[in-house]
Formats: C-alpha cells, structure tokens, sequence
C-alpha cells in the first residue's frame, strides 16, 4: 500500500522553503538558475498526492554538472538520470526527507512533462478529481511505488494528451526507463 494523502494547504510552504534553501546555495555557487518550480501532486491544490514535496531545479545543460556539486555539498546523493533524460535525481539527506529534488535541463521534455501535468491539473477540476481518485485507488492496490506508478499510467498519458503533448512525446515520456526502486542504490 501507498500512503496517498488530501491536499495539504501546508505543502507551498514546505517547497517554499526549499526553493529559498535552494536558489541560496546556487546563488552563493555561481550557479545560473532558470527557475526552482513547484512539480508534481503536491503542487496543485485539490489533489490528493503521496505526501512528498517534489520540486525541479532548472537550468541550462552547461549548468547541470555544477548545479549538482552544489546539492552534493547540501548532503544530497546523486542517483544519475534513472532513465529520464535530461533529469537528474538525488537522494534527499535526512534532514529534507519527505522530498525529491531533480536537476532538469531547461526546455527538456522531461520538464515539459512535469510542467504540462501540473498546469493541467491546476486548471481542469474534472481531471484533477479524477486523477485524485486513480491515485486513491492505485496507493490501496499497489504493493510498492513501481506498481503505483504502473497503475496511473493510462491516467497520466490523458493529462499529457489535454496539455497538448504530441503522440510521440507522450510514448518518448512512457518508453523511459526508469529502474524499479528495487534497483535503486540505497
């Protein structure tokens, strides 16, 4: 089972918080950054999510390398793209548990993806409630996150569909991939 929580109006806070953590340390680096945003289903208010605050540092592709040292030196362990490309992913250090954070190279259709389900679930209250209901229903069935995700699948691809992702971005998206957490270093 997958805890799959309501809205928590406390969860902008929480990014918040990241965010100024985040933009700090990159300023104090040197490091250009595009944007820090908000992602996944914590960032849309109304819909029920896995209580973890995901959040996207983007920057241009020169930038990923440096972008990185600069989470390894807040504690972070980098896991590599986990077969996302252009989408790098790091183990949260204890004190930032209940998070992901993601370096992702501006413009990438990784990116788009984030920003295009996020945009579309903070604008269409039919999809949004109808997700929260796959999503409810997915945590009660699934036995681990690999499942999960599995089980959303269908969902996903027609939220990518509404944003306006194309056929083959959206098979690019599905074709990822992305190792079962079981094989994922710990």
């Amino acid at each position: 089972m997958i805890t799959v929580a309501e809205y928590d109006p406390a969860w902008p806070g929480r990014f918040a918080a990241l965010r100024d953590e985040y933009e700090a340390a990159m300023a104090a680096a040197g490091v250009p950054v595009v944007a820090i945003e908000h992602v996944g289903s914590t960032s849309v208010p109304g819909l029920a999510a896995k209580p973890v605050i995901d959040c996207d540092i983007i920057v241009g592709e020169a930038h990923v390398d440096a972008a990185s040292e600069v989470l390894v030196s807040l504690g972070f362990v980098p896991l590599g793209e986990l077969g996302i490309p252009q989408r790098w992913a790091f183990r949260a250090p204890e004190r930032l548990s209940g998070t992901h954070t993601y370096v992702i190279v501006d413009g990438s259709l990784s990116l788009r993806n984030h920003l295009a389900l996020r945009e579309v679930l903070r604008s269409d209250a039919s999809l949004r409630e109808e997700y929260s209901t796959v999503k409810r229903a997915a945590g009660a069935r699934a036995a681990d996150t690999d499942e999960y995700g599995r089980l959303k699948t269908d969902m996903v691809q027609r939220i990518l569909a509404a944003a306006g992702l194309t056929e083959a971005e959206r098979a690019s998206i599905a074709g990822n991939q992305v190792p079962s957490h079981t094989e994922l270093p710990r």
